[in-house]
């Protein structure tokens, strides 16, 4: 049987990336969803909010999930996903988009500043 050639192209692209760049797109696809689920909202098409928002809910409870706590950071990064989780399915309950124009600003600076160290990793890894 046939295989779709964008399905088998995007399935090693996911399997040849870095930890570095599974994160930056882990934190591309909540904030996709997050605006989904605004234009959502704004339609007043509540399937496609829960959809969107709970999709949300699982990539970010993925990563608090894969967090490593010998790092102490660990421990804020937890409670920030939390913070997060929580602010999506308010958003999601009250049909408000506000509790993700709340949110959606935090987790684009997350996504930026991870980028920023995987770029400078990347850069201090091929100068040693």
């Amino acid at each position: 049987m046939a295989r779709n050639p964008y399905e088998s192209y995007k399935k090693q692209s996911i399997m040849t990336m870095t930890p570095g760049d599974m994160l930056i797109t882990l934190y591309d696809e909540i904030l996709k969803e997050c605006t989904a689920g605004k234009i959502a909202l704004a339609k007043k098409d509540y399937s496609e909010v829960n959809r969107a928002l709970q999709k949300v809910q699982r990539v970010l409870n993925h990563l608090k999930a894969t967090l490593d706590f010998k790092y102490e950071i660990s421990n804020s990064l937890s409670s920030l996903y939390d913070y997060f989780i929580r602010q999506v399915m308010e958003a999601n309950m009250k049909k408000d988009a506000a509790f993700l124009d709340e949110v959606m600003p935090m987790i684009k600076d997350l996504r930026d500043t991870y980028s920023e160290a995987d770029k400078r990793s990347r850069s201090g890894a091929a100068k040693a």
